[in-house]
């Protein structure tokens, strides 16, 4: 995907966010002003669209060092997608016009590790929601299982977790004309990325 304009400007504002981040210089503080609070309160206009993990280790303003009003953000277990994720995204590209969304997973999800758990056992999980967070993951990562039998541990999670950061893209793509056109016209550009629990780093994958 070559990433250009609007979305290009949108993911370079990401990428030297998250640069300030990790060197421990963040302008956050400045970005949750009082003046800013004021300044959004009669409108907003997000430049991007994170669609990230509900893991309270991964706060998307502090990880890319954006305040009140920059960023759309939706997290839900997982960063599955589901109809009203991909409702939330429509309305913020049709309503803001924001050309770049994210999918955004990380490392060590839990959400991952109970699919994973759950694939190796054969009975029912007690809880139906979170068999249904399980059960929209499992899709994405069965063919990591199908065609990488070698792995395991810590190796699986790892190929899993962008293996379902993969199928939330498509995911959104497939499950919404809305975003198909904006994609294919060139308004909207949709992709990839994992944050490291560890070193505080954002990894884009652009292709």
């Amino acid at each position: 995907m070559n990433i250009e304009g609007a979305a290009a400007a949108a993911l370079e504002k990401l990428k030297q966010g998250n640069r300030r981040f990790v060197d421990g210089q963040p302008r956050v503080s400045d970005l949750a002003s009082e003046g800013r609070r004021l300044e959004t309160a009669s409108g907003q206009s997000p430049f991007a669209v994170i669609l990230g993990c509900s893991d309270s280790r991964v706060p998307a303003e502090i990880v890319f060092d954006q305040g009140l009003g920059d960023l759309f953000v939706i997290r839900v277990a997982g960063n599955v997608v589901a109809p009203s994720q991909v409702g939330s995204v429509e309305f913020a590209v049709e309503m803001f016009g924001t050309a770049l969304v994210v999918v955004l997973g990380h490392t060590l999800c839990g959400a991952i590790d109970a699919t994973l758990e759950q694939l190796g056992r054969d009975s029912a999980m007690r809880s139906p929601n979170l068999a249904a967070i399980v059960d929209r993951v499992r899709p994405g990562i069965e063919p990591v299982l199908a065609s990488r039998p070698a792995l395991h541990g810590k190796a699986l999670a790892a190929a899993a977790v962008r293996a379902n950061v993969h199928a939330s893209v498509n995911g959104l793509v497939a499950g919404s004309e809305v975003l198909t056109d904006a994609v294919n016209s060139g308004r909207v550009a949709i992709v990839g990325a994992e944050y490291d629990l560890e070193t505080g780093c954002v990894e884009f994958f652009e292709s």
